[in-house]
């Protein structure tokens, strides 16, 4: 599966089949949230939610390819990620984009 942010391949014709998504929710445990309050009175990059997040993209990534092979999809173009928070200490993480076939394989 060729993923790409771009609306084409280059070499490649492409027949749009359906816009395809992945999301989730993720949060940490408490004992992660709490230490993670303190980093804040200090300054710092916080790497318990980078990792967070960065599992968030994952996931949401995987589960757009799953929806896209389902449609028989050989790339999924145009792709795209939006977070939001849920709630404190909780984020979602949506990534979607068009799953395309290849015309000339």
């Amino acid at each position: 599966m060729i993923l790409v942010n771009t609306d084409y391949i280059s070499g490649k014709e492409l027949e749009m089949l359906s816009i395809v998504k992945g999301s989730t929710i993720q949060t940490k445990n408490i004992g992660k949230d709490l230490t993670q309050s303190f980093k804040t009175l200090v300054g710092g990059e916080l790497k318990a939610y980078t990792e967070m997040m960065n599992d968030a993209r994952a996931l949401a990534t995987k589960r757009m390819v799953e929806e896209a092979e389902v449609l028989g999809a050989d790339a999924v173009v145009n792709i795209r990620y939006a977070s939001s928070a849920v709630m404190q200490g909780a984020a979602e993480v949506i990534a979607y984009g068009t799953a395309v076939k290849f015309v000339n394989k």
